[in-house]
């Protein structure tokens, strides 16, 4: 399995790296953290060595911590709201937190308390950080959860669509295992609306459901060309990959091989994902083309340098405007530029343009409603409900992609809502 791009704390660096804080009566990084998650508490902790200590007050915020210590954009949250920041000498937040969250891992410290198990059945559709969280926040209350999801293993996007070296599996498998442990309980290899409708979920007594699903269909680039062999969904690219590496298909599923020569059309987070991964998998030249300059870039620092270590070219103000081939398969991007047309070679083409909503849920459900993008509409009161009574959505289904905090922040809100609808329910002895 491949090695993690960024090392981890020992006990002592992360005890000194703690005990930089200045613990500020006004913290900005917690108000930089889309969670608000205590972090002069937890950092507080880790400086005397109380590690047990420093989880329990991670965990009173979130279910995801070593997920979130490593793929969080920091530098735009709680490290680039650090004091220290402007100095240049941010605490290294995210390092800390996920010390905790793997040091509680291997010494077991958590203790969860005997959950009291309270009446109210909710069925979570979706496995990915919002799927999890509201699973996780409502089995904390004492609700019974069941989580849908369509893959053979609960994870979603942190499983499927982030590669190994940024974020490990077997971190994604331990957080998805904890929250199990709290009660919830998964069903994969199940489309909800394919195999199982909202309104069968109904019939069988949940008391509410959530969507969490994501957007989970790529958008497409309407060009010349577009049906050349050898022009990619990044997102198809990513799974394929983690596929093989997890020994459930063959290397020739996966669509980038070994000599090839890849374009990536895109600058956000699912791009870098997909050139890092496709030098990994041994492509002889990698290049990234996105349309406006580097300003405009919308993936986080430390992945575009991270691409640029790893051997990746970039070329800005290069605005696709056809997909070139022969004999039915792709040879090269022909893109406009300042100086004029360009064609850049590529025998693979990765578009990253960004994602939509699957319509599969709302198309068999009715009562839903959604904006024109997909986008499914949800209310303030109870917080996270749909135009349908009783059916929740949340994430990037509600709010387009966002990073894994942000998803998560709005989850947390939605199981608020869930919890007090299901409470009005009982009140009103329905």
């Amino acid at each position: 399995m491949e090695k993690e791009e960024i090392e981890g704390y020992s006990i002592a660096e992360a005890v000194a790296e703690a005990r930089r804080c200045l613990n500020c009566p006004k913290p900005l990084c917690r108000t930089g953290c889309p969670i608000e998650n205590d972090i002069p508490a937890f950092n507080h902790a880790v400086s005397l060595g109380n590690f047990g200590d420093a989880f329990s007050i991670i965990s009173q915020r979130s279910n995801l911590p070593a997920i979130c210590g490593r793929v969080c954009p920091h530098e735009n949250q709680c490290e680039g709201h650090c004091v220290l920041n402007k100095a240049g000498k941010a605490i290294h937040i995210g390092k800390i937190e996920r010390f905790v969250a793997d040091f509680e891992a291997d010494a077991k410290l958590a203790k969860d308390n005997k959950i009291q198990k309270i009446e109210g059945k909710v069925a979570v559709i979706g496995s990915g950080p919002a799927g999890l969280t509201v699973a996780g926040d409502l089995a904390r209350k004492g609700y019974e959860v069941v989580v849908y999801e369509s893959e053979s293993e609960p994870g979603g996007v942190l499983l499927y669509g982030i590669p190994e070296f940024r974020l490990p599996k077997d971190v994604v498998r331990r957080t998805t295992k904890k929250i199990e442990e709290l009660g919830v309980k998964y069903i994969t290899n199940t489309v909800i609306g394919r195999d199982l409708t909202v309104d069968e979920l109904f019939k069988d007594g949940f008391d509410a459901v959530f969507i969490g699903t994501g957007t989970a269909l790529a958008k497409s680039l309407d060009l010349p060309g577009k049906d050349l062999t050898g022009v990619i969904q990044s997102n198809y690219f990513l799974r394929m990959v983690r596929l093989y590496q997890d020994g459930n298909v063959e290397k020739t599923e996966v669509p980038v091989e070994e000599g090839d020569n890849v374009v990536v059309i895109g600058a956000g987070n699912v791009a870098m994902d997909a050139c890092r991964t496709a030098v990994r998998m041994k492509a002889a030249s990698v290049t990234v083309a996105y349309r406006k300059t580097e300003e405009f870039m919308r993936a986080a620092k430390a992945e575009y340098e991270g691409a640029i270590k790893d051997g990746v070219s970039f070329k800005w103000e290069h605005a696709p405007v056809e997909f070139v081939g022969e004999n039915g398969r792709v040879t090269g991007l022909k893109c406009q530029t300042p100086e004029g047309e360009v064609v850049l070679p590529a025998n693979k083409i990765l578009l990253a343009i960004g994602s939509r909503p699957a319509a599969r849920i709302l198309s068999t459900t009715e009562g839903i409603d959604a904006d024109e993008s997909g986008y499914v509409i949800t209310r303030q009161r109870p917080y996270g409900m749909s135009t349908r009574r009783g059916i929740f959505a949340g994430g990037d289904v509600v709010h387009k992609p966002a990073t894994v905090v942000l998803a998560m922040r709005e989850a947390k809100k939605v199981a608020v809502g869930i919890s007090e609808f299901i409470e009005a329910k009982k009140l009103l002895g329905e």
